[in-house]
C-alpha cells in the first residue's frame, strides 16, 4: 500500500516538475536582444497578467516560437508587433498604443480619479454645512425635554 501511495505522489507531483527550457540559437546578440524585449512586452493571452516570456501557457511557447521565426525570417520587431496586434489586437500589448479605440483604456483611470474626487468634496461641503432649525421645532424640543426630566 505503502508503495502504491508513493508511486501515484510520484506520478502526480513529478510531471509539473518536469519544466521545459527552450533554447533557441540567435545569428546576432542584437537579435537575441530582440527577442527577449518583444516577450517581454508581449501579453500573454491566456495568463492575461504575464508577459510571454513568464507564462508557461502552451499559447505563450507558440507565441515565442512565432516571434522567434519572424525575427529568424529577419522581419524587425516592428513587424513582429504589428502581426501580433493584427493577429490578436490591442489586447497582445501590455501598453496598447495611444489610438481611438484605446482612449478610454489610458484616460478612463484619470476620469474615474477626477470623479471620485468630485463627488468626494460635494459630500464633504454638504457634511460642513451647519442645519438650520427654525424656532417653532426648538421650542418643541425644550417641551420635550423638560416633560422626560423627572423633578423639575
Amino acid at each position: 500500500m505503502r508503495r502504491l501511495l508513493l508511486l501515484v505522489t510520484f506520478v502526480f507531483w513529478v510531471p509539473p516538475l518536469q519544466a521545459v527550457i527552450e533554447t533557441y540559437e540567435f545569428e546576432s546578440v542584437q537579435m537575441e536582444a530582440d527577442y527577449k524585449k518583444l516577450i517581454d512586452e508581449l501579453r500573454c493571452l491566456v495568463c492575461q497578467n504575464q508577459n510571454l516570456s513568464a507564462s508557461d501557457a502552451d499559447l505563450a511557447r507558440d507565441l515565442r516560437r512565432e516571434t522567434y521565426d519572424m525575427l529568424q525570417q529577419g522581419k524587425s520587431p516592428q513587424q513582429v508587433v504589428e502581426f501580433m496586434v493584427a493577429r490578436y489586437g490591442d489586447f497582445v500589448l501590455y501598453r496598447p498604443q495611444f489610438k481611438s479605440n484605446t482612449y478610454l483604456l489610458w484616460l478612463g483611470p484619470f476620469l474615474l480619479l477626477s470623479l471620485v474626487l468630485y463627488l468626494l468634496v460635494r459630500r464633504l461641503r454638504a457634511a460642513n454645512k451647519p442645519v438650520e432649525v427654525d424656532a417653532a421645532a426648538m421650542a418643541e424640543a425644550k417641551q420635550l425635554l423638560e416633560e422626560k426630566e423627572p423633578g423639575k
